[in-house]
């Protein structure tokens, strides 16, 4: 006989990972507000509440549908205020129950439950599986050592068949939603089978475990609990059959190790590290850290080489292939594999290609890699501030890795690359340490056998990569790291060579960029050279590369628009694409002006002219200099007026100009800054221009600094100035006699088109530059 269901309205407690079987007496600590809410009400009541377990423990305020439809009424029969402002509170299990009323009120819900109580009367039925499941958890009780006597005692004492159920379910290592599916289980048959099911699969497990204990057990020695741990779980894998796990893994990584042909010291430290990721559980933090660095060991390149292609011939063709011009650079790399050819033991250069942006450096590295036959890395260390870019990371901080260095071999994959360090002039430091320093190491082949990387540990041979690094501006390296390598300048290319590499190399890769057929597009010889003079007034080509690209853009909508089907692009058809011309070509004044005279200066982007002016005005010898000029220039500006005020008897001037004329120097351009020590000779030229009422001639331009006396002092950077000469129109170019070496490295071109005249005082480039004879 059942007892009579009861219906009744009570507050609701949803309890996470956790289910009170009915006559279960357990401890719930309550922290959510509706919790304690739902609590607080029963409490004023008839300290009666109904306990629904979450379908999913992660939701912190379950709805409707987040709950069991199916839970207990409990009596609370105790509670507590903890410290942490929880409540404890101790609940009896009452009466299975189902809610079917929910009411979601301001602080707590409340339901309406109605309950499902058990049968009383046992059956003959009940008693054989009552008996079955004593006998069964008796069994689990001695094998798991678990369940004390007591608690078994207790249970076995339980005459209520339903009861009992509850009370072995309550013991036994179910999972929750288990626990709920026994709940569910009105029937008190089926939840007495269910649970000697259960039992029974315990049993099996607990028996497999002991034989996996004493299969271990023979082959384990007596003082090695570690290799016992091992074979353990070689025999759990086994029952499992897992024949892919750890152990698997291990044997891989032994024999990668051994077949990578690292160093004696290095394979030593690589299987000291192997041991311990071994005998660490796969779940410890340190086990993935450990695996990650012994994969970066074998898979650096150690020993694996690529053989060089020591063809000269085959280098040459290559580099005239992929470059017009550019003959210093070619040369250098036909000398290296010269003497590779006949040493064969050279260790790799370090080459340093200097230039303006758009010259080639960097397809130049590209194209010396293929003449040699070897892979190629690249590295841009533009923006780099980081010590640890270069040396990597020390393995104890998070997310530690390599530096750029065995990043780059990695991905080279043998140990003798092209590996190229682009942008080295844009490093920069700051309180994380300064990585040009840590770039001597690389860049000094007397050290760079042994490299050593924080995160490696070991050290490492960089004497055999082929280094290429690549800047704009030498000034910005540091000294020391300057010195570690061999600086070959490229200082730009001349209009010819511009237009060889638009017909050979740049209009070609823009018409297969703009799939653009043979033929649908053609430029002669005149349209190229027309966009050099007219379009673009650069050291390098990517100026020339983008009007092509423009070119190519109009075609190709004319032609996909059915306008036209094919171009012929000449040099009066460049204007109609490209628009007004940009550039003057020619002179770089149209007439002889008085105080006006053009300068050759030398910028990060290449050569370039620079126009300086000087006007007079009624005042007292005040000097006032504009156009955004660096320390040196001002020092120069003080120097020429010093000068021409010592000088000026000679130089036709009168003696007191000082005293009743302000001077203004001014170089156009004023956002620009400007800076350098080669301007002294061009200004005092002006100055006495200006002074003197003397014209400048206009196909004249000048580079070189003075002293008080006028000495005229050498300068750098002759022959990306001369080529900025060219471009702009100038006949004449007026260098320091100490300059007279560096004519030579001038493309023979452009010197034929032009006068050298060497100078040693400031009075012989005077006489030069400025038109009549003094007073």
């Amino acid at each position: 006989m059942a007892k009579k269901k009861i219906t009744k309205r009570v507050p609701l407690l949803p309890l996470r990972g956790l289910l009170v079987f009915p006559t279960m007496v357990l401890h719930i600590d309550v922290g959510r507000e509706r919790s304690i809410a739902a609590l607080e009400q029963a409490m004023l009541e008839d300290n009666i509440i109904f306990l629904a377990t979450q379908k999913e423990m992660s939701i912190e305020q379950p709805e409707k549908e987040d709950l069991h439809k199916i839970g207990t009424l409990a009596y609370i029969k105790q509670m507590l205020k903890l410290p942490n402002g929880t409540i404890r509170v101790l609940v009896e299990g009452q009466e299975r129950a189902q809610w079917k009323q929910y009411t979601e009120e301001e602080n707590l819900t409340m339901v309406e439950v109605t309950t499902f109580p058990d049968e009383t009367e046992r059956t003959a039925e009940q008693d054989a599986l009552m008996r079955l499941l004593l006998e069964h958890f008796e069994k689990y009780a001695k094998a798991s050592k678990k369940i004390t006597t007591e608690t078994y005692n207790t249970v076995a004492d339980i005459e209520e068949p339903g009861r009992l159920a509850d009370m072995v379910a309550s013991h036994l290592p179910i999972k929750v939603a288990g626990k709920q599916e026994i709940l569910e289980t009105f029937d008190i048959d089926k939840r007495l089978e269910m649970l000697i099911t259960r039992l029974h699969n315990e049993q099996e497990v607990i028996d497999l475990e002991k034989r996996i204990s004493q299969r271990v057990k023979k082959s384990m020695e007596q003082t090695q609990k570690e290799f016992y741990l091992r074979e353990q779980m070689k025999a759990i894998q086994t029952e499992l059959g897992d024949k892919d796990g750890k152990s698997a893994e291990i044997v891989d990584l032994k024999k990668r190790i051994e077949e990578a042909g690292m160093p004696e010291s290095t394979e030593k430290a690589a299987l000291k590290e192997l041991d311990r990721y071994e005998k660490l559980p796969s779940a410890a933090a340190e086990s993935g850290i450990i695996r990650n660095y012994i994969e970066w060991l074998v898979t650096i390149p150690w020993s694996n080489a690529t053989e060089d292609r020591l063809d000269i011939k085959y280098a040459e063709e290559v580099l005239d292939r992929d470059h017009d011009g550019l003959e210093s650079v070619k040369e250098r790399v036909l000398e290296y594999l010269a003497v590779q050819q006949m040493t064969k033991s050279l260790r790799g250069p370090i080459l340093c290609l200097v230039g303006p942006p758009g010259v080639g450096k960097t397809s130049l590295a590209k194209s010396i890699a293929e003449s040699l036959d070897r892979k190629f890395v690249r590295v841009s260390l533009g923006g780099v501030r980081d010590e640890s870019e270069i040396r990597g990371h020390r393995r104890t901080y998070v997310g530690a890795m390599p530096g750029r260095m065995i990043q780059g071999m990695k991905k080279a994959s043998t140990i003798n690359p092209v590996f190229l360090l682009d942008e080295i002039d844009k490093m920069s430091n700051d309180f994380r340490g300064d990585p040009s320093s840590a770039m001597l190491e690389v860049l000094d082949p007397e050290q760079n056998n042994s490299f050593s990387d924080h995160y490696i540990e070991e050290t490492y041979d960089l004497s055999n990569v082929l280094f290429i690094a690549t800047a704009n501006d030498l000034g910005s390296i540091p000294g020391p790291l300057r010195d570690r390598m061999e600086v070959i300048s490229i200082a730009g290319y001349t209009e010819a060579e511009k237009q060889m590499i638009a017909k050979n190399h740049l209009a070609p890769k823009q018409l297969k960029e703009h799939g653009l057929e043979e033929g649908q597009l053609t430029f002669d010889d005149e349209a190229l050279l027309s966009i050099v003079r007219y379009y673009t007034r650069e050291a390098g080509v990517r100026g020339l590369e983008r009007q092509i690209a423009s070119i190519c853009r109009k075609v190709t909508k004319q032609i996909v628009s059915g306008e036209k089907e094919s171009v012929a692009v000449t040099a009066d058809l460049v204007e109609e694409y490209l628009g007004k011309r940009k550039f003057r070509y020619g002179m770089a004044e149209t007439v002889n002006q008085i105080g006006v005279a053009t300068g050759l200066a030398y910028t990060t982007v290449g050569g370039d002219t620079l126009q300086i002016e000087v006007s007079l005005s009624a005042g007292k010898g005040k000097l006032q200099l504009t156009g955004k000029l660096g320390d040196v220039m001002k020092e120069s500006a003080q120097t020429a007026l010093s000068f021409v005020r010592a000088n000026a008897e000679s130089l036709g001037i009168d003696p007191s100009f000082h005293e009743s004329q302000d001077i203004h120097i001014h170089v156009p351009e004023g956002a620009v800054p400007k800076d350098g020590p080669s301007a002294g000779i061009t200004i005092a030229t002006a100055l006495v221009s200006a002074l003197s009422k003397r014209p400048i001639r206009r196909e004249v331009g000048m580079t070189g600094e003075i002293t008080l006396r006028g000495r005229v002092l050498p300068i750098g950077g002759v022959k990306e100035k001369t080529l900025s000469a060219h471009r702009a129109g100038l006949k004449t170019i007026i260098l320091p006699i100490d300059n007279e070496r560096d004519i030579e490295d001038i493309p023979e071109s452009v010197r034929e088109e032009l006068t050298f005249k060497l100078v040693s005082q400031a009075e012989e480039a005077l006489e030069i530059a400025l038109e009549g004879e003094n007073e």
